[in-house]
């Protein structure tokens, strides 16, 4: 009997110390968990004492506060990037907008000759122009961004498909004088995409290999072991590799001026669009060559 007894005071003492020592635990996490959310430290929950469940407790916790750290770093950036928006569309409205209204306000006077007004004219409609275009681009943006913007995927020749895209162009490349190098193959390549999505991808890096090219332009596109690759290379003066890795930055011109005719949209709405359809792309510079990459998996 009095052995049992001796047991039992034994595993009471024992349940009543170890329940001591994890109510202290519970508290001292308690403590820094407070500290954590009054912003007076960074540092995650540490157990002093040794205990399976509440070491899985403390585990789940710490994932739970880098989880918080990262959602809070995604919100930062993401508004930085807003304010950044923000600050480049209301730049780029606000130049053409200048030049609007003041020409209007040339327009108002009697004293400009027919051909002067004439002139004036042709101005305003040029600068409403850039405005409609960068307010089309930023909104088709916006749409494409969104986690639900539907596609249309469907089994096509790919290859068919980008040689429409580019006949569309004969004219532009005459207008520069460009006699474009392109390699088509006549095999169908067949790939799950979306026809108009492909083609809009294609307008945007063709527009901008005519828009700043030195005068030659290839375009090439061929079927590797595991996809289906467009490359689109121009000549081209005053590039940096910085400009490269920053090309697909919302309203990002390498010229830094930000007078050019673009709106430094077109290649974000391409990567945008390639990877809805869980493709890539990706530019590469070598020399004076700048050349922009579409992948398809095959």
């Amino acid at each position: 009997m009095l052995y049992l007894l001796i047991i039992l005071i034994i595993v009471l003492a024992y349940v009543l110390t170890r329940l001591t020592l994890l109510k202290k635990e519970i508290k001292r996490a308690t403590w820094q968990l407070l500290a954590l959310n009054q912003n007076k430290t960074a540092k995650k929950i540490d157990i002093v004492y040794q205990d399976h469940d509440f070491e899985e407790l403390a585990k789940e916790i710490n994932k739970q506060i880098d989880l918080t750290k990262q959602a809070e770093a995604v919100r930062r950036s993401t508004e930085n990037e807003l304010k950044q928006t923000i600050s480049h569309i209301s730049h780029d409205i606000r130049t053409p907008m200048t030049s609007i209204f003041g020409y209007v306000q040339l327009l108002e006077s009697d004293d400009i000759s027919p051909e002067l007004k004439k002139e004036y004219i042709e101005t305003v409609k040029n600068s409403a122009g850039r405005l409609r275009i960068l307010l089309e681009d930023f909104f088709e943006l916006s749409i494409i961004e969104q986690a639900d913007y539907p596609l249309k995927l469907e089994m096509v020749r790919l290859n068919a498909v980008i040689v429409e895209a580019l006949f569309g162009f004969y004219e532009e490349f005459n207008k520069k004088n460009i006699d474009p190098e392109i390699h088509i193959p006549d095999i169908d390549i067949m790939m799950m995409v979306d026809p108009s999505a492909v083609k809009r991808v294609i307008e945007n890096l063709v527009v901008n290999a005519i828009r700043y090219s030195t005068g030659h332009v290839i375009i090439k596109f061929e079927k590797l072991d595991e996809t289906a690759q467009l490359r689109i290379s121009n000549t081209v003066d005053n590039l940096s590799e910085n400009d490269v890795n920053q090309m697909f930055d919302r309203f990002y011109k390498a010229d830094q001026t930000r007078s050019g005719d673009g709106t430094g949209l077109g290649l974000p709405i391409a990567k945008s669009l390639m990877g809805k359809m869980n493709g890539s792309i990706h530019a590469e510079f070598d020399g004076k060559q700048l050349t922009m990459i579409c992948e398809w998996k095959i």
